[in-house]
């Protein structure tokens, strides 16, 4: 049996709109071996995804094989989810890059990272969750005509990422539906220095700047339509201590970047949501820097 681990992921970061992914300490694990049929069992969050071959990790896997010229054999796949679905951390992008993995390791392929996200763009249009949770890390990606451009860049150390997980689900195909079709020059260009502010922000270690290196004018003013108390919950994790706050990818988890108070902020996040109605959990993360990882697993009692 296969072992494969993969981690959740937060994106945009704020003004990064489709170019900033960010990977996290928090994983869906996907037990893997060959069986004469395709059966899926799913533990955790996700309880209600499909048992076949209608699973998006099942979909991944066999499409990986359809791309890469190998004849698939059908898999029991053990799905331990730990990260929750329609939040905006990812998980789909898990689920993905967990089938792709599988059929490499399966059929015993070496694939560059490039190969897999061109397969992966095939079910997940948007690289910027696909990348974090293959390569780990903090990366900038652009796509382009030859394909995806990307690099991977360090994260401080010294920062930890504060997700406070509401009980409202947001579609992803929900959250681009809001959105403008057109922006304005203005704004274009305030999300284009706000980006730029970011990446210098966080590579010089220079935190005072990070609260205004996060606002966006792109996504999140719309989004916040489909998020109950957004902007609230925000300016509470900034009175709490936290550094920076952003919608995490299309939402409806907000995302805090905190080098401390990382529990007054959780905390202060989840009153706000709750005030508004809602109620909401938060985690303290690292951000994970190694991506995808998958080994033999023989340990198979102790899950």
């Amino acid at each position: 049996m296969i072992k494969i681990v993969v981690p959740a992921s937060t994106s945009n970061l704020g003004p990064g709109f489709d170019t900033f992914g960010l990977a996290l300490g928090l994983y869906n694990i996907f037990l893997v071996e060959r069986h004469p049929s395709y059966r899926v069992c799913v533990i955790g969050e996700g309880t209600h995804l499909p048992r076949d071959t209608g699973n998006l990790m099942v979909m991944a896997y066999r499409m990986a094989c359809s791309r890469w010229g190998v004849e698939e054999v059908p898999l029991k796949v053990i799905q331990i989810n730990r990260v929750p679905t329609a939040r905006g951390l990812g998980s789909s992008a898990t689920a993905i890059v967990g089938g792709i993995t599988a059929c490499e390791r399966i059929h015993n392929l070496r694939k560059r990272v490039e190969e897999k996200v061109e397969v992966a763009l095939e079910l997940e249009p948007h690289p910027d969750n696909i990348l974090p949770a293959l390569v780990g890390g903090l990366v900038v990606c652009a796509k382009g005509e030859e394909g995806i451009s990307f690099v991977k860049l360090d994260f401080p150390e010294d920062l930890r990422v504060v997700v406070c997980v509401p009980s409202v689900e947001v579609s992803t195909e929900e959250a681009r539906r809001v959105l403008r079709g057109d922006v304005s020059l203005q704004d274009a260009v305030f999300n284009v220095q706000r980006s730029c502010l970011l990446l210098a922000s966080l590579m010089t270690r220079r935190y005072s700047l990070l609260k205004e290196a996060v606002k966006d004018r792109l996504h999140q003013p719309y989004r916040s339509r489909l998020v109950p108390a957004m902007y609230t919950v925000m300016e509470e994790a900034y009175t709490a201590g936290a550094l920076a706050s952003f919608l995490s990818g299309s939402g409806p988890t907000v995302a805090s970047l905190c080098q401390g108070n990382c529990e007054k902020v959780g905390q202060a996040m989840v009153r706000a949501f709750k005030k508004a109605g809602v109620e909401a959990k938060y985690m303290v993360l690292q951000v994970d820097r190694e991506g995808t990882r998958c080994h033999e697993d023989t340990d198979v009692g102790h899950r």
